[in-house]
């Protein structure tokens, strides 16, 4: 009787634990739905506004844009653009209206899906970076910090670039390119094929490195500096600048020249030699973008180290800041136009935005 008595009390307690099993694993499934309507459509609509934002924005500075490429890249020995106004004013005399915008269709087909994930990596990376902060710190009531803030903005620069990159690559060649260049790219289909065929796959992401490595200070910078000046104006409200726990469409715009200004001045040099690398592989590239700076030698970079060497020692330290004048006057009202362009159209979808409460 006793063996059967331990039996039994076994059996039970083996019962008992595959219903307690299977009654966890009953709520366990409950609570991992698949995505719901209303929350692929909140997905859908933050896509659509990072890319309203990203097309609007770029479009607005186009002309600083085609001019920071020109003079980042050209050859010190053949001087064309010597400045922001002379430079624009040579573009228009030389090419007309249409060639202040050359490569905007280029850059609009990359920067739009560029954008839109970017915006939408951030929210996310900072939903995660957030969730894992509490878990952490056992707070649930903390909010993100600058630093988090600077790690979801690098997170969500580096998944932008990397999905889009080829399409910077050819972008970057389309502008520099004039009626006189001995290559002519007739539109982005035309210059990928190009590249793919001739230069191999790999020649898409000439560049990559020096541009991930860029994209961490400037668009972690971007988001961190932008977000946090936000929250400090809507906490201390100075000069009553905040209503109602919201800002102005004009401090917010102000928010997003000041996150433009530092993120593009501590990732500038990068981008120069992002730029130069894109055109190693192209034929006559040394025509345009300096090689030794005295012929036209195929330019070739062994890498980005390489690039920075052969740069600063043929040209100077100060050519790493080539096209900084137009950048900064392009950066600080494209940033600001972005960031406020994406929260303008998502308040019209009627989506929340706020990552941080």
């Amino acid at each position: 009787m006793a063996s059967e008595d331990v039996v039994g009390k076994t059996s039970e307690t083996a019962v008992s634990t595959i219903v307690n099993l299977a009654e966890e694993a009953k709520i366990a499934s409950e609570g991992v739905k698949a995505p719901t309507h209303a929350a692929l459509l909140s997905i859908c609509k933050s896509l659509v506004a990072g890319g309203v934002a990203g097309g609007v924005s770029r479009t607005a500075v186009a002309p600083l844009e085609r001019l920071k490429i020109l003079l980042q890249v050209q050859n010190p020995h053949s001087i064309k653009y010597s400045g922001t106004v002379q430079g624009l004013k040579y573009i228009w005399r030389t090419e007309g209206f249409r060639g202040l915008f050359k490569g905007n269709g280029s850059n609009c087909a990359r920067i739009v899906p560029n954008s839109a994930v970017k915006f939408f990596s951030y929210e996310e990376a900072s939903k995660g970076i957030l969730w894992f902060y509490r878990q952490q710190t056992g707070n649930e009531d903390a909010e993100l910090t600058p630093l988090l803030r600077l790690g979801a903005g690098a997170c969500a620069g580096i998944i932008a670039m990397s999905a889009t990159y080829p399409m910077d690559m050819v972008r970057g060649r389309l502008t520099v390119q004039t009626a006189t260049s001995p290559r002519q790219y007739r539109g982005i289909a035309h210059a990928l094929s190009t590249v793919f065929r001739e230069e191999g796959p790999r020649a898409l992401y000439k560049g990559w490195l020096p541009s991930v490595i860029g994209v961490i200070p400037y668009v972690g910078l971007n988001f961190a500096v932008y977000e946090s000046l936000k929250d400090w104006l809507i906490k201390s409200r100075p000069f009553g600048l905040a209503q109602d726990a919201d800002l102005s469409v004009t401090t917010k715009l102000a928010c997003g020249a000041a996150a433009g200004t530092v993120g593009q001045t501590v990732a500038y040099p990068l981008d120069v030699i992002r730029r130069r690398m894109q055109m190693v592989g192209w034929k006559d590239a040394a025509s345009v973008v300096t090689g030794d700076g005295k012929s036209k030698a195929p330019l070739e970079y062994s890498g980005m180290v390489d690039a920075f060497r052969q740069t600063v020692r043929h040209e100077g330290f100060g050519a790493l800041y080539k096209g900084l004048v137009p950048n900064s006057v392009k950066v600080v009202p494209s940033i600001a136009i972005a960031f406020v362009t994406y929260e303008v159209v998502k308040d019209i979808l009627g989506v929340e935005i706020r990552i941080s409460d």
